[in-house]
């Protein structure tokens, strides 16, 4: 089995996980895992797919075959045996704060900086239930190296949630 990674965007419209689903059916394949969203009128998502090594190419070329109907779509052979990690150890953290430009790029500069892999990250922007202000949530899953101790990764990111006036919470996996 070939495993597989699609990526997709559109302008939003109904069926369009159902087209890439059909074809991925079609030739053996099986849809494992994706994270699929509708943002700014735009539908986008990456999406792991194991095919048949026999067929693998033609699902490919189904796959882009989507663009004449307004997708951009990339397909990617992924590896064929997953490589170990070399983050065998996991945190989530969320992170909650009014809403203001360079959260982001704040707190993965500090993650890069310690070493820190991200392997998910959710965010968004919601209103304040008092305040009538925006919030910014994350949700970030970090893969640690083995040389950080989490207390050095404690002590970085609740400084850094002190400069930029965000909530932290640190949670295990």
């Amino acid at each position: 089995m070939t495993p597989m990674v699609m990526t997709l965007i559109g302008d939003d419209r109904p069926g369009i996980v159902n087209s890439a689903s059909a074809a991925v059916a079609a030739h053996g394949g099986t849809w494992l895992e994706s994270r699929l969203a509708r943002l700014a009128g735009k539908f986008a998502g990456i999406v792991l797919i194991e095919a048949p090594d026999e067929q693998s190419e033609a699902l490919s070329d189904a796959l882009r075959a989507l663009e004449s109907a307004g997708l951009k779509i990339t397909v990617e052979r992924g590896a064929a045996q997953a490589a170990p990690s070399a983050h065998e150890r996991h945190i989530d953290i969320e992170i909650v704060g009014n809403e203001r430009p360079g959260i982001v790029r704040d707190l993965t500069q500090a993650l890069k900086g310690l070493g820190a892999n991200i392997e998910e990250f959710s965010s968004g922007v919601e209103s304040a239930a008092f305040t009538g202000g925006e919030l910014f949530r994350a949700n970030i899953r970090v893969g640690l190296p083995d040389a950080l101790s989490l207390g050095d990764l404690k002590r970085t990111l609740e400084r850094l949630a002190g400069e930029i006036m965000v909530d932290l919470t640190l949670g295990d996996h």
